[in-house]
């Protein structure tokens, strides 16, 4: 990648006009392409932070806007026309020669996992995994998390209503590590999970919280750097 300061680059996929905005690091190492949800933009804070954060750690970062949010739409259109708009992008995302984590906060989150195997993602990032509707535990989406098919990282709020960190599968079992992960291992599938506490779906906490809002994003932030790193993709 030529470019050294923060640049857009519109990309035309079959599902219409898409744009990517490029965070590179000085010395990248690694791509972290991070598309957002169906209510908001690449304007959320969690991406925002990881955009200002990760290329010092020689992470580039690509911040995705698919083509219904580029012209302006405010709903999102289905799950699959949402793959289509991801897969027109995957060459962009992959032409600087780097490994790239397929990334996503929400709905974003969904199609990464969707499509990770098949686009040849080196690892998938997972911000506030909508696992179920709100209020609709039954209509369970983890078989998408679980399906990714490469090395995991969910962050999730503690107070997502979406689902809580003790809502996802196989958390009971897992195995904490001193960085606060913890370590999900089931039948043909596994994952780590980072609990933000008492952060919402959009990781904000309430004033009565522990801890303050700063925090609660430097908790995401410290968490895929940490992650990045023990996948050794930064390794030089």
């Amino acid at each position: 990648m030529t470019h050294s300061e923060t640049h857009s680059e519109v990309v035309e996929t079959d599902a219409g006009t898409a744009r990517i905005t490029w965070h590179p690091a000085e010395r990248p190492r690694a791509v972290l392409a991070v598309g957002h949800g169906a209510g908001g933009g690449i304007e959320a804070r969690d991406l925002q932070a990881i955009a200002a954060v990760l290329p010092a750690h020689g992470v580039t970062v690509a911040l995705v806007e698919q083509p219904w949010r580029v012209a302006g739409k405010k709903v999102a259109p289905a799950p699959k026309t949402l793959d289509t708009g991801w897969r027109g992008l995957w060459p962009a995302l992959a032409k600087p020669g780097l490994p790239v984590i397929a990334g996503g906060r929400s709905a974003g989150a969904r199609v990464a996992c969707r499509t990770a195997t098949e686009l040849g993602a080196a690892a998938v990032l997972a911000l506030s995994f909508p696992l179920h509707p709100p209020g609709r535990p039954e209509r369970s989406r983890a078989d998408e998390l679980l399906g990714a098919g490469v090395p995991t990282l969910v962050v999730q709020g503690g107070n997502d209503p979406f689902g809580k960190p003790a809502e996802f599968p196989g958390i009971e079992g897992g195995r904490a590590r001193r960085d606060g992960t913890r370590a999900v291992v089931g039948d043909g599938w596994a994952y780590d999970l980072v609990e933000v506490p008492f952060g919402d779906h959009s990781f904000a906490v309430p004033k009565r919280a522990d801890i303050g809002q700063e925090e609660a994003v430097k908790r995401i932030t410290d968490a895929v750097v940490a992650w990045t790193a023990a996948t050794g993709m930064l390794s030089a």
